[in-house]
């Protein structure tokens, strides 16, 4: 069935009418409490609605409709309390991308996997500048800036959502949203969504429960943050956890039940006049001196890939990074690639030792041939001497991209998944 066309609300009396309630707010300065300025608003909208009405009607005419006047009602809500023309997209559980290209080229992607063309978010390119300024001023985070001076904008939204802003360096204003449909979610729910097999919940929560040190990569949007969050559901509530990101997104220290004894870290960007920035090698830094029993970096891809190494092979098991990689293999490399870029500068021979005693499996994400995100390649990191990283493919790519079983595990670390619950024969019954 086709789905209803959206009601345009025109920009001039979108204009007027946000004109009149923005007066009659300025009245009340900065003394309205978030509950009591919501309140105001909305009673402040159906007054000016009202009143717009019966001036169209003395004028001779024709009112509006109630469906216009309704999405005038919600457009004049979203424009006080919420982010405007982006907001009903960020409402949209179907939504799973946003990118805007300039106010007027705006597309989606949805959970389904097809893009399409939406209605603009904005007039012009400045008010949505002005936009992605007040997301950043409700983000509830340090400051961030969004000028010429400071052209990219990265930060995470109350709701959950990644927003990433480029201007000045963009013919047009540009910004990309990345709504995570799974905030809170566990490996159960990616087997009932046919990203994992039962038999890889299994393996994957052996894993976590046995405090095996775990890189998940995959390509842009392949799913590693909600196989992170997922993965991190199955550690013990008792656990101290420090998660580290460049912009707040797991929120695994929201989930009380499940981590209620979490410390989220985010990096800081510098201020105007330069100073007081603090980047991901320092938070990890500092993570480690909060006595965390596992370290989680959000995104590993530059020279916080040393400390956080560190971290894993010095005595805090179990912990857990993601890395843009097209392939599992190629994971390994990245990290070499980061460490020796480090300010350390490793040499190879010692970022191979430094990864090959770390790291225990790297847990890559790729697209199914139907189009559903899957685990498709599970790889374990053998012990390395220094000239390469040599490991077992325990879970190879198949015809259609998901994972299928492969090497055998190493028989001292099939006893420590063994210990940790995992059911003996698993490699051997497991099919998608």
């Amino acid at each position: 069935m086709t789905a209803p066309a959206a009601v345009v609300v025109a920009p001039e009396l979108m204009a007027l009418l946000r004109g009149r309630v923005s007066d009659r707010l300025a009245a009340h300065g900065a003394q309205l409490s978030d509950t009591r300025r919501r309140a105001v608003i909305a009673e402040y909208i159906a007054e000016e609605l009202l009143t717009y009405a019966g001036e169209i009607i003395t004028a001779g005419r024709t009112p509006l409709s109630r469906q216009t006047e309704a999405a005038l009602a919600r457009a004049l809500r979203d424009s006080f309390l919420g982010l405007g023309g982006l907001q009903p997209l960020l409402d949209d559980p179907q939504v799973e991308d946003i990118f805007v290209n300039g106010c007027d080229n705006v597309w989606v992607r949805t959970t389904d996997g097809r893009s399409r063309r939406v209605p603009p978010v904005a007039t012009t390119d400045e008010e949505l500048v002005d936009l992605v300024r007040t997301a950043a001023a409700r983000s509830g985070q340090e400051e961030r800036r969004f000028d010429r001076g400071s052209p990219g904008l990265s930060l995470r939204l109350p709701d959950g959502q990644r927003l990433f802003a480029v201007m000045a360096v963009s013919k047009r204003p540009s910004v990309s949203i990345r709504r995570n449909v799974l905030h809170q979610v566990t490996l159960d729910d990616l087997v009932d969504r046919g990203e994992l097999t039962p038999g890889l919940r299994e393996l994957v929560a052996a894993m976590v429960r046995a405090r095996k040190n775990l890189v998940i990569c995959g390509g842009t949007g392949a799913g590693k943050t909600t196989l992170l969050r997922a993965a991190a559901a199955a550690i013990s509530p008792s656990e101290r956890i420090v998660t580290v990101e460049d912009a707040f997104e797991l929120g695994l220290d929201e989930n009380i039940d499940a981590h209620p004894n979490t410390t989220a870290l985010q990096q800081r960007e510098p201020n105007l006049e330069g100073v007081g920035g603090i980047d991901m090698a320092t938070m990890v830094t500092w993570g480690l001196r909060m006595r965390p029993d596992r370290v989680i970096v959000g995104e590993s891809r530059g020279a916080e890939a040393v400390p956080m190494l560190l971290a894993m092979s010095q005595g805090n098991d179990g912990s857990m990074c993601t890395v843009h990689a097209s392939s599992s293999k190629q994971a390994l490399t990245r990290l070499a690639m980061y460490v020796m870029q480090a300010p350390e500068r490793l040499t190879f021979d010692a970022a191979n030792v430094l990864i090959g005693q770390a790291v225990d499996f790297v847990l890559h994400l790729d697209v199914a041939t139907d189009g559903t995100r899957v685990l498709s390649s599970v790889r374990q990191v053998l012990e390395t001497d220094g000239t390469q990283v040599p490991s077992n493919e325990i879970y190879r790519p198949g015809p259609d991209r998901r994972a299928v079983p492969a090497a055998p595990l190493r028989a001292d670390t099939l006893d420590d998944l063994i210990a940790a619950g995992l059911p003996p024969d698993l490699l051997d019954q497991d099919r998608w």
